[in-house]
């Protein structure tokens, strides 16, 4: 991390944290923070639900919420960036103040509630996209809908055409009653509609699925069965967490959802839990707590395909997502993988 972005960083967490992320935007569309281009080798390149990318670490979404910053990202590091949530209509999002940093812990609690322009607005900047990235959208439904799974297919329907992927996200805290999407019957039903609109798209596009890591084992279980039925692509393990095991800031008992490095022990037993349940048939997309090559790491050998990172560059800084890209190409090379797929679930009896 360079001198500047250090000092950055430092600015930055002297501010309300909502406020302090709109500037980080800001910077990055002005060409203030650090843009690496692309990083890749012949051994991070891999090929994910049919998605060539050049290495697997990506930006998860929440960071750009409105698809603002998207040329930046481009060329941010990542190998594939992921935008959103985006719903059918624009929505403030629950009442302020809704995130909160727990510096104590590396980690933040956020209870946004999908807050976002809509999707016509993020259409219009998707349109614009840049051809040389791997982009993908999350999918979310407004908190007043009559018909939230309706939603979910109107916004792939109306932005599927300028996207590489798109998430499911029936797995985030902050929207009442969201999560109940996640049982057999309603996410069944869910996920036809969402793939019938995908059938309908110019070019069809991989379908991901974001899971909780609050599930037992039997609703896990249930999930993938699901999932593998509708003909989803692959599923990203996990969201944030409403568990507060071992926390120790003072926003500890703030509601919403934790994320950062408390939840990397969990998510990472639920994507390895994943991974022996679809047998390594199904990609699996390993999110929660990654902060440092050797987690990137570890989520691939417990079974993921690739991975993604948000709430580490609060306090790691945008290059972050580089470091981690070079770093785990030393450590394939260390213990002598040819290509990052040859790692994938080679770890997992560590984990379950």
């Amino acid at each position: 991390m360079s001198v500047i972005e250090q000092l950055g960083l430092a600015a930055l967490r002297r501010v309300d944290p909502e406020r302090a992320h709109g500037l980080a935007l800001k910077a990055l569309k002005s060409g203030l923070a650090p843009l690496p281009g692309t990083v890749t080798s012949a051994r991070l390149r891999t090929r994910v639900a049919g998605l060539d990318l050049p290495n697997p670490v990506g930006l998860a979404a929440g960071f750009d919420k409105n698809a603002e910053a998207l040329a930046p990202l481009a060329r941010a590091g990542f190998g594939f960036v992921e935008v959103g949530a985006a719903t059918p209509r624009p929505q403030p999002g629950n009442p302020k103040p809704r995130l909160f940093r727990l510096t104590e812990d590396r980690a933040a609690i956020n209870r946004f509630g999908f807050n976002n322009e809509g999707m016509e607005a993020i259409g219009r900047r998707l349109s614009q996209r840049p051809a040389d990235m791997v982009l993908g959208l999350n999918l979310g439904a407004n908190k007043d809908s009559t018909d939230r799974a309706e939603d979910f297919a109107r916004v792939l329907a109306h932005c599927g055409k300028w996207l590489d992927f798109a998430t499911v996200n029936v797995s985030s805290p902050n929207t009442e009653k969201l999560r109940d999407l996640q049982g057999a019957e309603a996410l069944s039903a869910l996920l036809a509609g969402v793939m019938e609109a995908r059938d309908w798209l110019p070019t069809p596009i991989p379908v991901f699925l974001k899971i909780a890591p609050d599930l037992s084992d039997a609703e896990l279980s249930e999930i993938a069965d699901v999932a593998r039925g509708a003909g989803v692509d692959a599923i990203i393990a996990t969201n944030t967490t409403l568990s507060r095991d071992g926390l120790r800031s003072a926003h500890r008992d703030q509601a919403g959802g934790l994320s950062g490095a408390p939840l990397f022990e969990r998510s990472t037993r639920v994507l390895a839990r994943l991974s022996q349940l679809t047998a390594g048939e199904m990609p699996l997309i390993g999110v929660g707590g990654v902060g440092s090559a050797e987690q990137a790491y570890a989520k691939i050998r417990a079974g993921a395909s690739a991975v993604q990172l948000y709430t580490a560059l609060v306090y790691e800084g945008l290059s972050l997502a580089a470091r981690i890209a070079r770093g785990l190409d030393d450590l394939l090379a260390r213990d002598g993988f040819a290509n990052v797929a040859d790692a994938v679930g080679t770890g997992r009896g560590d984990w379950t």
